[in-house]
């Protein structure tokens, strides 16, 4: 009798070790990548309680950016191992990117201290640019290999969505809005 093949997700040298569990928890935004429909619209999700974590307990900016780079650092790791697991490029089940992209996009509402309920504004924009992919977003999706362009590409929208924040921000300030 012919034994199977392990996949990825069967392997029993990477499913049983606690660091790739632990990887695959992080990737997939635990577990919310694998759900059967609009998994970066759920990993953004997971951004949500991870901003108004930072927000509640870290009370520089400085402490916001380092608390980010944390995460993208993590994120690229455990990207990696899930490009490799599910082995495709930016496989739509790695879902940290977009929990990243989400704390780059609300980075100019935690500096301006903006109202509790801008991180609905924060989630349209983001994912407006995340699918879009403008310019240096598709660059960096297209161009950037691994899991560090999987993390990049989401980094970059969330960049322009923070500038759009930021600029729907001054524009309602200055029309008094």
């Amino acid at each position: 009798m012919e034994e199977p093949k392990p996949t990825p997700d069967s392997s029993a040298s990477n499913s049983t070790s606690l660091i790739h569990r632990v990887a695959r928890q992080i990737y997939t935004a635990g577990g919310l990548g694998l759900l059967p429909w609009a998994p970066g619209t759920w990993g953004t999700c997971m951004g949500i309680p991870l901003y108004f974590a930072f927000s509640f307990f870290l009370s520089h900016w400085s402490h916001y950016l380092i608390a980010t780079i944390v995460v993208f650092l993590i994120g690229w790791w455990a990207s990696t191992v899930g490009e490799k697991d599910f082995q495709n490029h930016d496989d739509k089940r790695i879902v940290v990117d977009e929990v990243f992209g989400y704390l780059v996009t609300m980075f100019p509402a935690f500096i301006l201290h903006s109202p509790w309920w801008s991180f609905v504004i924060g989630f349209i924009f983001f994912r407006f640019f995340d699918i879009f992919k403008f310019g240096p977003v598709k660059w960096a999706d297209e161009k950037i290999a691994g899991g560090l362009g999987v993390m990049l590409d989401d980094g970059v929208a969330g960049v322009f969505a923070g500038v759009a924040m930021t600029l729907l921000g001054i524009s309602s300030r200055i029309f008094g809005q």
